[in-house]
């Protein structure tokens, strides 16, 4: 598209209310019309140079309300110059915003300067965009006003270095706000929640030890009473840690790799956790015990479970387990996880005569947070 194409398509009209428009209002819908062309338009070096041109006047308008409109318009665009998208980022707050917030036209350098010199409103723009360098957050969390760092630990895209998690704990140790982000954030390094549950309580605590992994000891320290009173789950303990065969050998080594906790994670789908927990019962490599049960029919998963030292009495309904966990497929698609949960508990609590009670009261929670109007209307008389 050339300029006199783009010219044509937006027509005279336009262009000339951008320019002699007689309110903000009329040239800033131009504005706005103008910049969509731009935006989307595939223009060679010559075409763009002159868009710029265009672009350079728009900024230079004394509305803000012109300005705010090709800010706003372009704030995605990778078209936008980086000297325009500078200068936009430097204007007042209606203008800037949205350019800080968005503009892959700013590299990260810039985006430090501007943080430095910006507001707390206009760091806290730059610790929402959409990804954050770990350059950057480290930036946020060594300068940046609180409401600017609290945003950088809400934000998922937000990258962390082990540097900038040391500094926001020096620096906000004692705000609760940073905190609760911190908590709030679909995962955090092992050694981040370690530390955060010594600076927590209360009802984060609760959240922070139930939603993120942490040191198998520690784990077990808390579930067991020894730490801070708290309802802590080892079975999905278990399906969060990374290193699901320390985690097993610590539950062992503290007695509580016990038939009810690897009942209990096989049904929710730790199968990864199940397989190392049945290896380090039966005293076998993982590699072993993933073909025995995986790979070697009735006979192979009956052995491994005989010797794990798991009851007799549960044997059907883990079988029963395996089998559904084999027969369900993934599909990558949204709620993948709870879908497959819920085939699975239900399967399973069709065999609840073999499974102990407090089993079976376990899994119908977890299947009343699935759904809970059904599971316990369908589950009533399982006791």
């Amino acid at each position: 598209m050339t300029i006199a194409t783009m010219r044509a398509a937006l027509t005279q009209d336009d262009i000339r209310r951008l320019v002699r428009g007689e309110t903000p209002e009329e040239r800033a819908q131009a504005a706005s019309k103008i910049c969509r062309r731009i935006g989307a338009a595939d223009l060679s070096p010559q075409d763009r140079d002159k868009a710029q041109a265009i672009l350079e006047m728009m900024a230079a308008d004394a509305a803000e309300l012109v300005r705010g409109a090709l800010a706003q318009t372009l704030r995605h665009s990778p078209y936008l110059p980086r000297e325009l998208a500078l200068r936009l980022a430097r204007d007042v707050d209606m203008v800037a915003i949205p350019i800080l917030s968005n503009s892959p036209s700013l590299s990260d350098q810039d985006l430090v300067e501007l943080l430095e010199e910006g507001s707390a409103d206009r760091q806290t723009a730059i610790a929402r965009r959409p990804v954050l360098s770990e350059e950057l957050t480290g930036v946020i969390c060594l300068k940046a006003h609180r409401q600017a760092v609290e945003a950088a630990a809400l934000n998922e895209g937000a990258s962390f270095s082990d540097t900038a998690f040391d500094t926001l704990f020096r620096r906000f140790s004692d705000d609760e706000g940073v905190k609760e982000a911190l908590v709030s954030r679909r995962a955090l390094p092992t050694h981040v929640a370690e530390k955060l549950v010594t600076l927590v309580t209360g009802d984060l605590f609760d959240r922070l030890v139930n939603r993120h992994e942490l040191p198998p000891q520690l784990a077990i320290e808390i579930a067991t009473g020894t730490r801070e009173r708290a309802t802590l789950d080892l079975v999905e303990q278990a399906g969060l840690s990374t290193d699901p065969e320390r985690f097993a050998q610590q539950l062992n080594l503290n007695g509580r790799l016990t038939p009810s906790l690897i009942m209990r994670a096989l049904c929710l789908g730790h199968m990864t956790f199940v397989e190392y927990a049945m290896a380090e019962l039966a005293g076998v490599p993982r590699s072993k015990a993933w073909i025995m049960i995986h790979d070697a029919g009735a006979l192979g998963l009956k052995t491994v479970f005989e010797r794990a030292g798991l009851p007799s009495g549960m044997f059907l309904a883990f079988r029963m387990a395996v089998d559904v966990y084999h027969n369900t497929d993934m599909n990558g698609l949204p709620g993948d996880r709870e879908r497959f949960r819920q085939r699975m508990i239900e399967r399973v609590l069709t065999q609840f005569q073999a499974i102990p009670r407090a089993d079976l009261d376990y899994l119908l929670d977890k299947l009343d947070a699935l759904d809970p109007a059904r599971a316990r209307r369908r589950f009533a008389g399982a006791a």
